[in-house]
């Protein structure tokens, strides 16, 4: 593990993850699909503010400034997808509504104040006709969707997260991953979450033990030569 994100670690505990034997770099398959995870207005405002600002203008779910920084990454990666004819899906939170918030409403009661163009995907990043679109209600994109079954008729092996966020939809994607075992890899720079200090922690958890965070670069570079040999350098 090299990225930036271990800074915010104290070195004796990146040796015990080192000495133990996590983070080791497992590569990636031959069968991709790029996953768009939540990148919907209410997750980054409507325009780049500081998060704070996002929050109060917009959104009590947005991301602000974060969000915004990885879209640009998210676009080209989805380009990248497309060029290789790698299938695009779009994981996305529905409306929720009284009926089926869940344990949503007594938790984050900030989810349920969402309406309208919050749900909206973000204009640079939204799906288009081919792509598939999976409705989600909890944080993993597996869970309660049909997501799986998707993946294996399209004979997929790796799954690249995008979207947010870091520490809770991603996360939990990745998770699912892991146990349905497919490859993962996370796109370190197109992934994001309102807390930095969150996002690293998570990235470092993710990449510990359930995938491989990786740079839209190499990630790029992965997609558009889908089909060559496996193993991708950081």
């Amino acid at each position: 593990m090299s990225a930036s994100w271990r800074h915010s670690f104290p070195a004796e505990e990146l040796e015990v993850f080192e000495r133990a034997g996590f983070g080791r770099s497992e590569g990636l398959g031959r069968r991709p699909a790029l996953l768009v995870i939540d990148v919907q207005y209410r997750t980054v405002g409507e325009e780049p503010l500081p998060v704070l600002d996002s929050i109060e203008r917009f959104y009590p779910t947005s991301c602000g400034e974060h969000g915004w920084a990885a879209v640009p990454q998210i676009e080209r990666l989805i380009a990248a997808a497309r060029e290789a004819g790698t299938p695009v899906v779009y994981p996305h939170v529905a409306p929720k509504v009284a009926a089926d918030a869940g344990r949503s409403a007594g938790k984050i009661p900030g989810l349920m104040q969402v309406t309208g163009r919050g749900y909206e995907f973000v204009e640079e990043v939204a799906p288009q006709q081919g792509d598939l679109l999976v409705p989600k209600r909890h944080p993993s994109a597996f869970f309660g969707t049909a997501l799986t079954s998707y993946l294996v008729d399209l004979e997929v092996d790796t799954v690249v997260l995008t979207g947010c966020t870091t520490s809770g939809c991603v996360r939990a994607t990745a998770v699912d991953a892991y146990a349905y075992n497919f490859h993962c890899a996370v796109v370190e720079d197109a992934v994001y979450d309102r807390s930095p200090t969150s996002h690293d922690r998570n990235l470092f958890e993710i990449d510990a033990k359930y995938g491989d965070v990786m740079s839209a670069d190499s990630v790029a570079e992965y997609l558009v030569g889908t089909g060559r040999p496996t193993a991708v350098a950081r």
